[in-house]
């Protein structure tokens, strides 16, 4: 396919075996929660857990034999795990303060995110919440920007229970019902590859319009 032999959906979802699913959550979970999990694969890791399960090949231990894992199952444990995941990110703001984003950049931290995250958090406010969970990066790092906010835990609450189960779920439930058609199911790293150009748009077009805002306010100074 592209990219890190290791960080495809397929190659992820497979070394996990029978724990496909645990693998996968424990994957959104760190992508949602930790700082460090900005670079995983969580859309298309969810589009083609989707895929998987509808051709039967994401199972689990019952008894003596192998069940397919039922896809509200799926959707459940994974829009549970990217709601703990986010909870976990607001805290962590709320806790360490503005420090957090005041870091130098490393292998695993940048400033670039940390300005597209404060354009798009300005840019939409509270629903920013619900947007960030379909935009690679954005769903790492605004819940918590919102923490260092201190933005009003029930709110926070609110608008992260409409984005893990519209993002957690929805995704999921594309995958699922793509992955019965017999082309998508034939060629699944096409629409793969199509998903992930498409869920990065989002993070591109961001970005771009920061740089310009940032060469607009240079240019007035």
């Amino acid at each position: 396919m592209f990219g890190i032999e290791w960080l495809q959906p397929e190659t992820l979802i497979s070394s996990f075996g029978i724990y496909a699913l645990i693998g996968v959550c424990a994957i959104v979970f760190i992508e949602t929660g930790l700082l460090v999990g900005f670079f995983l694969p969580g859309d298309s890791l969810l589009f083609v857990t989707g895929l998987m399960i509808s051709t039967g090949d994401v199972v689990f231990p019952l008894g003596n034999e192998m069940a397919p894992v039922p896809i509200w199952f799926a959707c459940a444990a994974i829009s549970i795990s990217a709601w703990l995941g986010d909870q976990t990110g607001y805290w962590i703001g709320r806790k360490s303060g503005p420090a957090i984003f005041n870091k130098t950049d490393s292998k695993f931290f940048s400033q670039k995110n940390v300005d597209s995250t404060n354009s798009f958090f300005e840019r939409y406010g509270a629903k920013a919440i619900i947007l960030a969970h379909f935009v690679p990066v954005m769903r790492t790092f605004v819940p918590v920007a919102a923490g260092i906010g201190q933005m009003n835990y029930r709110k926070f609450l609110k608008y992260n229970f409409y984005g893990v189960v519209g993002w957690g779920t929805g995704v999921t439930l594309l995958g699922y019902y793509l992955g019965k058609i017999p082309f998508v199911a034939e060629h699944v790293e096409y629409f793969t590859i199509g998903f992930v150009v498409l869920s990065t748009i989002p993070i591109v077009m961001e970005i771009v319009k920061t740089r310009r805002q940032h060469k607009t306010e240079a240019l007035i100074r």
